[in-house]
């Protein structure tokens, strides 16, 4: 009669004890759902349902007035790709040129010359670091609306501040862009944009444990030794990230160069946003050639995206 009391009694425990653990594991749930379906509503709101809708648009002939219940919408498929391909100004091909230029000084320039320089920082190889870093990272801090509006009167007309320097050394000189348009553009891109990843690897270097570092000194590694092994392999990751989001911003520029260049002369510093917006918002407009644009930015992003972290896998270290 013991035993049958005993064995009822644990059967009970047993019981109770699955019955928290179900309800606990029910309000760790529920607390998730409450904290993260705000956030995911939001998304699929702002991002996700206006990218499906783009993708949508594209493949119709819709060119103005409600969208919804109008009977001049059809469906024309890849109309708009093949005119944006096919086109025969090289508009397209034009503007992509221009944004994998961009995306090269982003990830090629703006990135190493950010890790130089806060490595540089980082290490106390200059007196007053601190000055340096504000100076280095002020850029960012101005509208790129003021930066256009200041570098196009430095660069961009006959009576700049460039081209006097410039007739300084060579008298006579007159302006034009024709040979180098984009020349100012990167120039402008890589001073602005670079304070932006020095603050990122400045940061992440500082978490690098410093006992590591003065241990491989002691070892006698040299400071070339520090960085390959030791500093470099820690920072994969945020090497990785930096990259992503050079290629997004290079691939999303727009403001700069509207109020720099506007694309000219002749389209020829125009990018894919750029191109985009003439498409959709002046002159007669075409939102189905434009949304095909931006449809194409997405893809490349994600291209471009994905053989980075490709690369950082086959090669990077382990932070």
């Amino acid at each position: 009669m013991a035993g049958l009391e005993a064995r009822l009694f644990f059967e009970k425990s047993w019981e109770v004890a699955v019955s928290d653990l179900t309800s606990s594991k029910r309000e760790l749930r529920l607390s998730y759902l409450v904290l993260v379906l705000p956030a995911v509503a939001i998304y699929f709101a702002v991002v996700a349902f206006p990218t499906v809708f783009s993708v949508i648009l594209s493949l119709t002939n819709y060119n103005g007035g409600k969208i919804f219940g109008n009977p001049n919408v059809s469906f024309v498929g890849l109309k708009s790709y093949i005119r944006m391909f096919t086109d025969p100004t090289g508009y397209f091909y034009l503007a992509l040129k221009n944004n994998m230029l961009i995306v090269a000084i982003s990830v090629f320039g703006q990135i190493p010359l950010g890790f130089v320089l806060a490595y540089i920082l980082s290490r106390k190889m200059v007196k007053g670091s601190g000055f340096f870093q504000t100076v280095i990272y002020l850029p960012n801090v101005i509208s790129p609306v003021i930066i256009g509006i200041l570098f196009k009167a430095f660069y961009l007309n006959s009576n700049s501040v460039f081209m006097e320097i410039v007739r300084i050394f060579k008298p006579g000189a007159e302006f034009t862009m024709n040979n180098h348009p984009m020349l100012p553009v990167l120039v402008v891109m890589l001073w602005m944009y670079t304070g932006m990843f020095m603050i990122i690897f400045l940061a992440n270097i500082q978490r690098i444990d410093t006992s590591i570092i003065e241990a491989s000194k002691i070892d006698g590694a040299s400071e070339g030794q520090t960085l390959w092994y030791i500093i470099l392999p820690a920072l994969s990751g945020v090497i990785v990230t930096s990259a992503i989001l050079a290629i997004a911003g290079s691939l999303k520029s727009f403001d700069l160069l509207y109020v720099m260049t506007d694309g000219g002369p002749a389209n020829m510093t125009s990018v894919l946003s750029l191109y985009m917006y003439k498409m959709a918002f002046r002159g007669a407009p075409n939102y189905p050639l434009a949304n095909a644009i931006s449809t194409v930015m997405v893809i490349i992003s994600f291209i471009l995206i994905g053989i980075t972290q490709t690369v950082e896998k086959r090669f990077g270290g382990k932070e």
